[in-house]
């Protein structure tokens, strides 16, 4: 289900001197620097700011729970959340207290000395395995920190964690952040009411990667435009020579099957017809070259969609009134073959569809293409992993717990 039918949003749950836990997604990118770490992209926590502010303003006791990275071995001083309490102190211009775990003695002080519009920061819940394993003993001992429960997590409600399942389910008083509220609304639109014609358009690596949302959309678009190396194994199973090209050569027949789908219900399956070859991925742009996909010469691997296929792309995305986007259109990382990605991302924004782009690189890609194509798009989301499992028309444990 992808609509807010019986979720309370935060504006209607009684937050006045109430002990309100958050769980936030501070996930953020990080790098050791002069000893220390330090964010690189500090988006996901200023998206979650309007909520922190709504609570805050509203006299609660704010407490904020998030993940960071993957500690093998319980707490690891690398993966500390204290680079983002920092952070969030200089966007909020207060105090951010953090306890140094977010159970047990130290925690429970913090948080109960704290006064009405005061926040506080656990340290990484998964500094305990119970977290992940969706353990309710755990999850009890977060519950009795708190009155209330606002999930604003969008990033991590595809996962059935303790913070994002077992705790809501422990607490009467239950509801979704301004962030949440606005990744189901966007998402919910392309889902079940696009106004048409709807253009997907997918990239990345890997077919398998996105199997089921291609099996969804299929039910769904007009139209699905297709970069990225995946789009390398769609066209080997054509028949084109990809030479050095990335393929999934396992994958063959299931693309076959996806296409002869496509074809079966009318959806207009667009594949790159030229692209930007190399013979490593460390070419500089000099050392790079425009073919045909039926012309790649030997030794050569195709890493970016070219001039021909972005112009047919572009077309189709200016006539297009909902546009879902997922994955780049080649290896953007490195500046020889970001021009694709770019410039989709830049069509997109000159569109006046109704734009959702999902997650991951492709919203970091958007930021990189500029604030002015970032701030056109209707919608970035904030979770690539969970913005697909929606898309796929899956129910997200972290979303159907908050239900009434």
């Amino acid at each position: 289900m992808t609509t807010l039918d019986r979720i309370t949003p935060v504006r209607e749950l009684p937050l006045e001197n109430k002990r309100c836990f958050i769980r936030v997604d501070f996930n953020v990118p990080l790098e050791e620097a002069a000893g220390k770490m330090v964010i690189t992209d500090d988006a996901r926590i200023v998206e979650a700011l309007p909520t922190i502010k709504h609570a805050m303003e509203r006299g609660a006791r704010v407490i904020l729970a998030s993940h960071l990275g993957r500690p093998k071995k319980g707490p690891d001083p690398k993966l500390s959340l204290e680079p983002c309490g920092a952070r969030l102190a200089e966007l909020l211009g207060v105090e951010v207290h953090m306890p140094e775990d977010c159970v047990g003695d130290a925690a429970k002080k913090v948080v109960f000395d704290l006064r009405a519009g005061q926040v506080c920061l656990l340290e990484n819940l998964r500094f305990h395995p119970e977290e992940e394993k969706d353990d309710e003993a755990f999850a009890q001992k977060l519950a009795q920190l708190a009155d209330v429960y606002v999930d604003d997590a969008f990033g991590a409600v595809h996962r059935a964690h303790a913070s994002v399942h077992a705790l809501p389910k422990l607490m009467s008083e239950r509801g979704c952040g301004f962030l949440l509220e606005k990744e189901i609304a966007a998402l919910g639109k392309v889902i079940t009411s696009p106004d048409k014609p709807f253009l997907a358009i997918l990239g990345g690596a890997k077919v398998s990667d996105k199997i089921a949302v291609l099996d969804s959309l299929l039910e769904k678009v007009d139209a699905i435009e297709i970069g990225g190396a995946m789009a390398n194994t769609f066209l080997a199973a054509k028949g084109v020579a990809m030479k050095a090209s990335k393929i999934e050569d396992d994958k063959l027949a299931l693309a076959r099957t996806i296409l002869e789908k496509a074809a079966a219900k009318k959806v207009d399956f667009l594949l790159p017809v030229d692209v930007v070859v190399a013979q490593s991925l460390e070419a500089s742009p000099g050392d790079v070259k425009v073919v045909d996909v039926g012309a790649i010469p030997d030794g050569h691997m195709a890493l970016d969609i070219g001039p021909k296929t972005i112009a047919a792309f572009d077309e189709r995305i200016q006539r297009a009134k909902t546009i879902f986007w997922n994955g780049p259109m080649g290896l953007f990382e490195k500046p020889a073959f970001e021009n694709g990605t770019f410039a989709i991302a830049r069509a997109m924004a000159a569109s006046r569809a109704f734009t959702v782009v999902g997650g991951g690189d492709s919203a970091s890609a958007v930021k990189q293409a500029g604030d002015d194509v970032a701030k056109k798009m209707s919608h970035i989301s904030t979770g690539g992993g969970a913005s697909l499992e929606l898309i796929e028309g899956k129910k997200l444990p972290g979303i159907e717990v908050l239900r009434r």
